[in-house]
Formats: structure tokens, C-alpha cells, sequence
């Protein structure tokens, strides 16, 4: 079965589950989407390689990618290979000196890794088809998006909550939310804050 490659080009809260986030793939150089709910301390774990943050401690995705590395053990691919009753299903491909192995993951936690090892997502096109989103050509650069652009970190309201507050006032809830360790709001914390700043 052929593959397609698949890249995160959004990350947001899911609106039709509380407590739930919404990871989003692109098809490359395709106009396919497959949104998949996935927990928030997954998301978090994505949100901070995305962002390129470095927890004071390593979190549990670090720490599996540390483990491996030292045992020269490598991603090579991650792969969404089943769909079923609404659950999709993974594996790792990875390769060490002797060996090939493929390992059994959720979908989330294999998203996390392949974020930090930066590898390729694949899925089979049967995938795409029954639960893929197609698109609509808007006729743009078709330039691949970076995550940066691509992490919508909190709902609108959250953003509209964070207008309100003085320069200050962000400074201090950004130090508080990175204590307690809650990445995706501190990325949207320090994103109105960098907005501020260029706008002076």
C-alpha cells in the first residue's frame, strides 16, 4: 500500500470535546486534512517540541527520545497504519545498528516523538478517505506551513482574555503558567507579548 506523507499544520483546542485537543495533518502537497482528538498533556508534549520550549525537566516524550539515543536507537517513521470505530492506529519504525523494528504506539504519543526526532508521518490513502477533510484550493503559494504559523495554542476567546491585561500583568502569568508547567498556554501568553513588543 502506497504512503502519504503527512505533516501537523495545526494544534488547538477540540470543539466538540471538552478537555480535548484537536492535531491537525496535512497531506503534502496535497489538500487533505486528518484531524485527530488527542489528550492535553499530548498536545502539550507536541506544543513544546513544535515551539522548540526546554522544560526545566525532561517530560515523558524527552525523556523516551533521551532513552533511545543513547542506545543509538533511531526514529526513522512514524506511521498511522488502521483506523477503527473512530480510533487511529500507529507505529514507530525504528532502526538500530542491527535491526529494524516496528512498534506498537498511539497516535498521539507517536506524534510527540516524531516531532522531536524530526521524522516523517505517514498514513495509507484508505485512511485519508474515510476520515480526511478535503480542502478547498484557495489558490495560494501551496508554500509548505511552518509550525510556528500552524499552532493555534487556545481558543479565540483565550486570546481575547489576554488583550486585556497590561504588558506586565502577561509577564507575571507567563512566569506562572511556565511554573505550572502549562506549555500551550504559555506559548499563547508569549506570542501576545512578542505581538506587543514589535508593535511599540
Amino acid at each position: 500500500m502506497k504512503k502519504i506523507e503527512l505533516e501537523i499544520v495545526a494544534l488547538s483546542h477540540s470543539i466538540t470535546q471538552t478537555h480535548s485537543y484537536a492535531v491537525v495533518l496535512g497531506e503534502v502537497n496535497g489538500l487533505r486534512r486528518l484531524p485527530i482528538v488527542i489528550g492535553g498533556f499530548e498536545a502539550q508534549a507536541i506544543a513544546v517540541a513544535l515551539e522548540k520550549m526546554h522544560p526545566s525537566r525532561p517530560l515523558t516524550h524527552d525523556l523516551m527520545k533521551n532513552f533511545m539515543n543513547a542506545f543509538t536507537i533511531d526514529l526513522q517513521e512514524i506511521i498511522i497504519c488502521d483506523l477503527q470505530e473512530g480510533i487511529f492506529y500507529s507505529k514507530l519504525v525504528c532502526v538500530s545498528e542491527h535491526d529494524t523494528v516496528e512498534i506498537d504506539s498511539r497516535t498521539s504519543d507517536a506524534l510527540a516523538l516524531a516531532v522531536r526526532f524530526g521524522c516523517p508521518i505517514y498514513t495509507y490513502d484508505n485512511i485519508l478517505e474515510n476520515a480526511g477533510i478535503l480542502m478547498e484550493d484557495t489558490g495560494g503559494s501551496g508554500k509548505k506551513k511552518q509550525p510556528r504559523e500552524a499552532v493555534a495554542a487556545e481558543t479565540s476567546s483565550a486570546h481575547d482574555d489576554l488583550k486585556g491585561l497590561s504588558l506586565e500583568e502577561l509577564n507575571t502569568l507567563l512566569n506562572e503558567v511556565l511554573e505550572q508547567e502549562d506549555y500551550i498556554r504559555a506559548i499563547a501568553i508569549r506570542d501576545e507579548i512578542n505581538s506587543r513588543k514589535k508593535n511599540r
